[in-house]
């Protein structure tokens, strides 16, 4: 009776919510999707990584969701940043970046969610609500290309070799970020920072910054209005 009474009571409980995007105008639609939902309190909103990190320590929120492509160090650093903690969180990626290698990678650093910003508002509610309750939930567009990636030659890319690290370096190289930002952001040695880098173009097969950007604009890693300004 006892355990039966707990459950009810964190059915009941408000899903304290942190939505990190850094298009405002995209996060006040999911801030009013979210306010005709009674089970979830939005508590604070970022627009960067690090605000969203910074908003985890002081608020410790339930669920917190991400996009992947902001300026700064992304969403994949935050996630890892926000585990990391162990604040208790639980992180849904919200984003506009569902290209191969984004949905494995941050499923397997321990995302609880993948929606995509073309998926339907109900995948926002639900993936929120599994997550509270420490269960995942994919979008439908994401399930079925993840399904695909298990048979050979379906849905491959090269950028699916690249470690979590190894990645994230690679956006913020793709975005233009130098080496001393890199360093800065993500607390690395400019050394090695550049290690990473050489490593990236080894796996890869290509030379420098700039063919590292044409093979991301390739495979679909780079859209403009993704790393646009919010």
């Amino acid at each position: 009776m006892v355990s039966a009474r707990l459950v009810a009571q964190q059915n009941n409980r408000m899903i304290r919510t942190i939505i990190a995007d850094n298009h405002s105008l995209f996060r006040a639609g999911v801030i009013c999707l979210l306010r005709d939902v009674k089970s979830v309190d939005i508590v604070a909103e970022a627009n960067s990584g690090e605000e969203a990190v910074e908003l985890s320590r002081k608020l410790n929120p339930h669920v917190v969701t991400l996009e992947i492509a902001m300026p700064g160090i992304g969403g994949l650093e935050a996630l890892r940043r926000i585990l990391k903690a162990e604040y208790g969180t639980q992180v849904v990626m919200l984003t506009g970046a569902a290209e191969p290698p984004y949905p494995a990678q941050a499923l397997r650093a321990g995302a609880c969610g993948f929606v995509t910003k073309r998926g339907q508002p109900e995948e926002v509610v639900a993936a929120i609500k599994r997550a509270y309750s420490g269960k995942r939930f994919v979008s439908a567009d994401i399930a079925q290309r993840l399904a695909f990636q298990s048979f050979e030659g379906e849905g491959g890319s090269p950028f699916d070799q690249l470690s979590g690290r190894e990645l994230q370096v690679a956006l913020m190289v793709i975005n233009c970020q130098r080496v001393a930002a890199i360093s800065a952001n993500l607390h690395l040695s400019a050394k090695t920072v550049n290690s990473y880098r050489y490593r990236i173009f080894e796996k890869l097969n290509v030379s420098g910054d700039v063919e590292l950007a044409m093979l991301a604009v390739k495979y679909g890693m780079i859209n403009p209005q993704l790393t646009a300004a919010g």
